[in-house]
């Protein structure tokens, strides 16, 4: 009687070119993906030090703070990944991964949304930060959640994502990240177009009355647009080629592209590198970071520890023989050191 083979444990890894032992492909998936994920994590780090070492706590900054925080964990995750099979590491996997794509993503939107405010609306946002914080971190949480409500995480290519090309599958892993990506995206470049035409009209037009506020305001919001533009562009760029990829998977579920999924791992994890190269287009920043800049900013940092406080001078009272010895100064000596309403002092006359 024939024997059947034995099915699969359940333990086996879920790399999809692993049709072989000795299939090299899903090792060098893993290690690019890591090599990028942590040249994202040098970047990352480098933008939090940048911005602890230099104070820029502002509304702006701390905006970039969070986006950079978000993209550093989405990093952390590709390093620390692995091609999981089925289980609870990979649905934390999977859920951690969508949870911090999602919250750079939304902060990336904010910061969008806030030079829009300022600068096409010219209103204040200060009141704003408690609602961007909600959002940039609640809607992520929700948008996450619901594959893990419904089962769908689960192994896919060299991490975990939604667990297979079926259709249904599929429907989630563009419903839930690709379609809301690329309209984000797309809804970001329309609002630089239209905060740059707002600029530069407001930048060549004259009011009749001076207002250096005013003009000072015009000057700094206009630079800090020529770098914050080039984030809707950073996600554009590092998403292309995953989006390609999950295309091809759902046009051929049962043949994976080895090549596109290597581009789809040399890509995705880039987030925080890219970010800090947006970062560095900032001249301000640079202009900062020199050799004495630095160094002072360190010793601030590090070495200053003076704290100032309130005093409370006490009162001042004398002795007789301090009186009196006063009394003996020479007639020259003008300088009175100490005063109290217990001192008289001697009248010299004119």
């Amino acid at each position: 009687m024939d024997t059947q083979n034995p099915p699969p444990p359940s333990n086996e890894s879920s790399c999809v070119f692993k049709s072989d032992p000795d299939d090299y492909r899903c090792m060098v998936i893993l290690r690019v993906k890591r090599a990028t994920g942590t040249f994202s994590i040098v970047g990352c780090v480098f933008m939090l030090l940048v911005i602890w070492l230099l104070r820029r706590y502002h509304s702006l900054a701390q905006m970039i703070l969070c986006l950079t925080v978000a993209a550093f964990c989405d990093s952390v995750a590709y390093v620390i990944g692995d091609s999981y099979p089925e289980g609870s590491l990979c649905l934390f996997q999977a859920f951690w991964l969508t949870y911090f794509d999602w919250s750079a993503l939304a902060w990336v939107c904010l910061i969008t949304l806030n030079l829009y405010l300022n600068l096409v609306r010219e209103m204040s946002t200060n009141r704003y930060q408690m609602f961007y914080h909600l959002t940039a971190w609640g809607v992520p949480l929700v948008m996450a959640s619901l594959p893990l409500a419904k089962g769908i995480y689960g192994p896919a290519g060299a991490w975990c994502w939604i667990t297979d090309d079926t259709d249904d599958h599929v429907a989630w892993r563009f419903g839930i990240w690709y379609v809301p990506l690329f309209s984000l995206i797309f809804l970001m470049i329309c609002c630089y177009a239209r905060i740059i035409f707002v600029a530069n009209k407001r930048m060549q037009s004259w009011l009749g009355t001076f207002n250096p506020e005013r003009e000072r305001r015009k000057v700094s919001l206009a630079e800090e647009i020529k770098p914050l533009k080039w984030y809707p562009s950073v996600y554009l760029l590092v998403s292309l080629f995953p989006l390609i990829n999950r295309i091809h998977n759902a046009s051929y579920p049962n043949d994976p592209s080895f090549p596109l999924t290597l581009l789809h791992v040399l890509s995705a994890p880039l987030h925080g590198l890219a970010n800090a190269f947006v970062f560095g287009l900032d001249k301000e920043w640079w202009s900062l970071l020199n050799p004495t800049g630095m160094q002072l900013a360190l010793q601030s940092r590090l070495c200053d520890r003076t704290r100032i406080g309130e005093y409370h001078p006490g009162a001042v009272r004398y002795t007789q023989t301090d009186l009196d010895d006063l009394s003996d100064d020479d007639d020259d000596n003008t300088n009175v050191l100490f005063y109290s309403p217990d001192m008289t002092l001697k009248d010299r006359g004119p």
